[in-house]
């Protein structure tokens, strides 16, 4: 159950503004990481739908589906990105993004399973296994605060490709 109107939530920007800056650097540095690492963009957002997904962020998941969807994404993807292990619809490099992804954000579920990592291993080297895992824990992070500050879902729009 829902009950966000009970109590207001404080406004991290407002009364933490050099904590949230620094955030938002993390991410700016963890998406360049990833650009340098030839890490997609577009996998990057299947990243952030996953891990939103496992979190239960819907501030995050409406932010990162608009986002994917603007960037070409299918919708078809997008609906079947909670099953994508029982679809044919992701690549082996998706799926070994996707499986580390989880990994990681259920870490408390039994850390990242070597099997898991291996999988990654072979399909990524060493600077895009680093850029997935600065990708999962930067999205798991923003879960969190748009959970615990709750953030309302519905009034973002991604910015117009030029």
């Amino acid at each position: 159950m829902n009950n966000s109107a009970s109590i207001s939530r404080v406004a991290l920007k407002k009364i933490t503004p050099d904590v949230s800056a620094a955030m938002g650097s993390l991410h700016a540095a963890a998406v360049s990481a990833a650009d340098e690492a030839k890490v997609e963009p577009e996998l990057l957002e299947l990243i952030r739908i996953r891990a939103s997904q496992i979190n239960g962020c819907a501030f995050c998941l409406d932010m990162h589906t608009k986002d994917a969807r603007a960037a070409g994404e299918t919708e078809q993807r997008v609906y079947a990105l909670n099953a994508w292990r029982e679809t044919p619809f992701f690549t082996g490099r998706e799926r070994a993004a996707l499986a580390l992804t989880e990994a990681v954000t259920l870490v408390h579920d039994g850390q990242v399973p070597d099997a898991v990592y291996a999988e990654a291993a072979e399909v990524f080297d060493e600077t895009q296994i680093a850029a997935l895992i600065w990708a999962a824990t930067v999205i798991n992070a923003y879960n969190r605060i748009a959970i615990a500050t709750r953030m309302v879902p519905g009034g973002y729009q991604p910015t117009p490709k030029n």
